[in-house]
């Protein structure tokens, strides 16, 4: 493997420098640190067990930093040996308070484009430092527990049915197949033996379903079966022809709080931040337009709750 002069992973490096070369402009355009690029850190404050692992123009950086890049880097570069990584995140880190400190020194940052955008900047992480507060408390564990105690065993599941099925091209294949099982054919012999489905080889077992997780036709029909029983005509769908046996039905058992505790969070999340949002507007008084500069209905800005612009 090609190696860079620094003695790590030229891949590592390339890839590692594009992501901390992006994530670091907006980080210094947005952090406390960037108002004082050029003032040394105050050791005191910091613990012994966060040395100091580099210092650029008097400014100190700690270990802590380049855990916190670390952090950002995608889960393929966060697999990378430590001894690569070490390297490349410390000169990202020297290069981008390199930057920052020239960057003050040239005086840019009185250029009003410049202004704008560092303003800007610092606008979206107060904004989104806001936010955390608002929804970060909503998603403790109890409150996800709670969700799932009432959304999940609380609430009736979903109806499931176990069948078996066997799929072939025509409809005349089908008839003949539903003619030897009326004779005593065994469904699952008839499946391994003419199903076109990839399940044939384990006599056309599907397991445990709900009524969404299939075709139209085919939950219609399977749905409709007494547990033990067979279609007698065949079922048509875009798959081609198919016979369905019952092989029970039950309720959906409501699944276990480590397997959806993931998505739950993902939901409060979601709901949280529409909520958050929804409560930023209380009070203000908001006016709305159209490109041209017309009052706008609440049908034409999007928004049925929004009344219209007052002229």
């Amino acid at each position: 493997m090609k190696r860079s002069s620094y003695g790590y992973s030229a891949a590592v490096y390339g890839a590692v420098a594009v992501v901390m070369v992006t994530a670091g402009v907006a980080r210094a355009a947005t952090s406390d640190s960037a108002n004082d690029a050029t003032k040394p850190a105050t050791s005191s404050s910091v613990p012994a067990k966060d040395p100091v692992v580099a210092i650029v123009n008097g400014h100190d950086i700690h270990l802590s930093a380049l855990a916190k890049a670390a952090q950002s880097l995608p889960p393929q570069l966060q697999q990378a040996p430590p001894q690569e990584l070490y390297p490349v995140l410390l000169n990202r880190l020297v290069d981008e308070r390199a930057l920052l400190v020239k960057a003050r020194e040239s005086g840019i940052a009185k250029k009003p484009a410049v202004k704008t955008q560092m303003r800007e900047a610092a606008n979206r992480a107060l904004e989104a430092a806001y936010l955390r507060a608002e929804v970060k408390p909503k998603l403790n564990d109890a409150a996800v527990k709670a969700y799932y105690q009432k959304h999940y065993v609380g609430q009736k599941q979903p109806e499931e049915v176990k069948a078996r099925q066997i799929l072939v091209k025509t409809k005349a294949e089908a008839e003949k197949i539903i003619d030897q099982l009326n004779k005593g054919a065994k469904f699952s012999a008839l499946a391994i033996k003419d199903s076109i489905d990839p399940g044939a080889k384990n006599g056309g077992e599907l397991g445990w379903f709900t009524k969404d997780e299939m075709v139209k036709p085919f939950a219609d029909a399977a749905f409709a079966l007494k547990p033990g029983t067979y279609t007698k005509t065949p079922v048509q769908s875009q798959f081609g022809w198919h016979i369905i046996k019952s092989q029970g039905k039950r309720e959906k058992p409501a699944p276990s709080f480590d397997d959806v505790k993931d998505s739950i969070r993902q939901k409060m999340t979601d709901a949280a931040i529409t909520k958050a949002l929804e409560n930023a507007r209380t009070g203000l008084k908001i006016k709305l337009f159209n490109p041209d500069g017309s009052p706008a209905t609440p049908s034409s800005a999007g928004d049925s709750s929004m009344a219209p612009a007052s002229k």
